[in-house]
C-alpha cells in the first residue's frame, strides 16, 4: 500500500513563504517523477511543478516560475515545494503526486499521468 503524506501548509500573508513536504511510503515504492498540483474552490486541479528523478529535471507552471522551487530526495521518497513571494491567488489545496511510468515531460502536467496522490494540504495566502 503506497501512501503519500503532505505537510507544511498554513496561513501566510502575501509576500510570505511556505515550504511543503511530501513523504511517500510503501513496500518497493519507486517513482519516475513526483509533482505538486493545486486546486482552488470551484476550479480544476492544476499543475504546479514536478521533478523527474533521472537527471533531476524540474518543470514549473508559468504562474509559479521564479517563485516556487521543487526539490527532493529520490532515495528517501521525499519531495519539497519551497514557495516564496506568495500571492492570494496561490490559495488552494496542494496535492503531492507520484508517477511510476517514464513519459515525456509535457504529459507530467496532466494529473491523469500520476498514479498516487496525497490527501492534500491547505495553503491560504491573505492579502
Amino acid at each position: 500500500q503506497v501512501q503519500l503524506v503532505e505537510s507544511g501548509g498554513g496561513l501566510v500573508q502575501a509576500g510570505g513563504s511556505l515550504r511543503l513536504s511530501c513523504a511517500a511510503s510503501g513496500r518497493h515504492f519507486s517513482s519516475y517523477a513526483m509533482g505538486w498540483f493545486r486546486q482552488a474552490p470551484g476550479k480544476e486541479r492544476e499543475f504546479v511543478a514536478t521533478i523527474v528523478w533521472s537527471g533531476a529535471n524540474t518543470y514549473y507552471a508559468d504562474s509559479v516560475k521564479g517563485r516556487f522551487t521543487i526539490a527532493g530526495d529520490n532515495a528517501q521518497n521525499t519531495v519539497y515545494l519551497q514557495m516564496n513571494s506568495l500571492k492570494p491567488e496561490d490559495t488552494a489545496v496542494y496535492y503531492c503526486a507520484a508517477d511510476l511510468r517514464p513519459t515525456i515531460w509535457i504529459l507530467l502536467r496532466n494529473p491523469a499521468q500520476y498514479d498516487y496522490w496525497g490527501q492534500g494540504t491547505q495553503v491560504t495566502v491573505s492579502s
